[in-house]
């Protein structure tokens, strides 16, 4: 039988942290944006060897301990690696079909740049609260939109902060959502209650975020009809643009609606997708197999290559053949590499009890409800940048507040929406996240790029405080179970 690890101080803990935050920046300052392709997952690496190695020494825990949570780990995010493989198939089959160009291609000739980026929050916002999955969401009509905009000659870190803003407030609200529902179930509420009570951080954050891009749109009056122009012609001549290659996303809304499980959805929609490239782009196979003959083994080829590999289209417009390239699954190799390395962190991590240490000590802190849901919303964010994956931050975040939240009064909703403001919508603003990593990849826009336009993201934590400090609609459970409280009360009641 193990014996459960000795907390360590917090002053040891905290070194595997520093190490990780002094390799990081070290490899960004040297890489850039190719920090993803290696150097990132060396400081993963080393931070983890710290926190082993100062696990080992001081407090004599046994290698198999870490091993086994490392296992236990990586075992939990496997479903989430073939879930990016399947991406990284759909990417590649959506764009060679002929879907996202004739999305494009439509897209550009409707859409203003003046309202593209409020039209694509609200359109993403939309679209994931329907499949309650912001990764399905950004991965499809998200890079169709990410397309549009660089035609409109629109910001790609604009473009990218307005589709993860509208993307991650559909899935923080959706019934369907998997961290919703691990949320409401990890604290213990019920899943509407917990979705009620989020609107009332949510929906400001959300409505804040489409004044700026609202605002930030209307100084985009730039002419864009030549490139508009080019994009439309490049298009046309490359692929056969035909509203009956849109029968593919129609049919993948069929099955998001029916509750489909991510991964067939993704998986049955490359495949739909590989069928209407056969019909309808089978000069474009056989350009990719490298053999013009349109017989059944160059269009396999070409189909196996654009499924997982890098393919490269001559359009005649050098931006516009960028736009068209794909990677495939082996696009999404790196950011599994890193999905690794940083679950073998996070593991050790929690292994070594070190991240129980480090909250302990912020837990010590709280003196009242605003100090109480900043630290909630403080450690979800740390755990983010720690254990690199929001699952491990939802559950870990609820483990370790629940028991406060009760003595102190507090009804676990609270918890629960603090909790999903913190840790799930952060997610996607850490460049070593599971979360950060995927959608940078599909998005072919670095973290780091976009982040300082994922207004939402970057509200909803504050907004869970501000509404703390202003005691809107926080109830105190005064049940016979709850110790008396140190913690000011709400004016509110329930």
């Amino acid at each position: 039988m193990n014996e459960k690890p000795v907390s360590p101080h917090p002053l040891i803990a905290i070194i595997p942290v520093v190490v990780l935050i002094v390799f990081l920046g070290i490899v960004i300052a040297l890489f850039g944006s190719d920090s993803l392709n290696g150097g990132s997952q060396i400081a993963l690496l080393m931070g983890m060897s710290v926190c082993v190695c100062l696990s080992m020494a001081i407090y004599k825990v046994r290698w198999r301990t870490f091993e086994e949570q490392i296992k236990k780990t990586i075992g939990g995010v496997a479903a989430t690696l073939l879930i990016l493989l399947c991406v990284g198939m759909l990417s590649g089959s959506w764009m060679i079909s002929g879907i996202v160009p004739t999305l494009i291609y439509y897209g550009i000739q409707i859409m203003s740049p003046q309202f593209f980026l409020i039209s694509s929050c609200i359109i993403c916002a939309l679209v994931s609260l329907l499949s309650g999955s912001s990764w399905t969401t950004i991965a499809t009509i998200g890079v169709a939109l990410l397309g549009i905009g660089h035609a409109l000659g629109v910001s790609e870190a604009w473009t990218a902060g307005a589709i993860i803003s509208g993307a991650y407030f559909g899935d923080k609200m959706s019934p369907l959502s998997d961290t919703t529902i691990l949320a409401s179930s990890a604290t213990g509420v019920d899943l509407f209650t917990h979705i009620r009570y989020m609107m009332y951080t949510t929906m400001p954050s959300f409505i804040i975020a489409l004044i700026i891009f609202f605002i930030a749109g209307l100084g985009d009056a730039a002419d864009t009809e030549i490139q508009v122009g080019e994009y439309t012609e490049g298009l046309s001549k490359t692929f056969n643009i035909s509203l009956w290659t849109l029968l593919v996303p129609i049919l993948t809304g069929v099955l998001i609606a029916r509750s489909v499980p991510s991964l067939i959805v993704l998986f049955v929609s490359s495949l739909m997708a590989g069928i209407v490239a056969l019909i309808f782009q089978p000069h474009i196979l056989c350009e990719i197999a490298g053999n013009m003959n349109a017989s059944a083994a160059s269009l396999t080829r070409g189909l196996a290559i654009t499924y997982y590999g890098s393919t490269a289209i001559d359009t005649g417009n050098a931006s516009l053949n960028e736009l068209v390239s794909t990677s495939g699954m082996a696009g999404m190799l790196n950011t599994i590499w890193l999905i690794l390395c940083a679950m073998c962190f996070g593991a050790s991590m929690v292994a070594s009890r070190m991240i129980e240490s480090i909250t302990g000590v912020i837990i010590r802190f709280i003196r009242n409800r605003i100090s109480l849901v900043s630290s909630t919303v403080g450690t979800g964010i740390f755990l983010n940048i720690t254990t690199g994956d929001q699952y491990i931050s939802i559950v870990l975040n609820a483990d370790m507040y629940k028991e406060v939240y009760r003595k102190e009064g507090y009804e676990t909703r609270l918890l629960s929406r603090t909790t999903e403001d913190a840790a799930t919508v952060t997610s996607v603003l850490i460049p070593w996240n599971t979360c950060g990593m995927t959608q940078s990849t599909v998005l072919g826009v670095p973290t780091l790029t976009y982040l300082p336009y994922c207004f939402f993201n970057l509200l909803s934590p504050l907004m869970s405080i501000i509404v703390a400090a202003l005691g809107w609609k926080i109830y105190q459970n005064h049940s016979s179970e709850s110790a008396p409280s140190t913690l000011p009360a709400s004016n509110n009641r329930s």
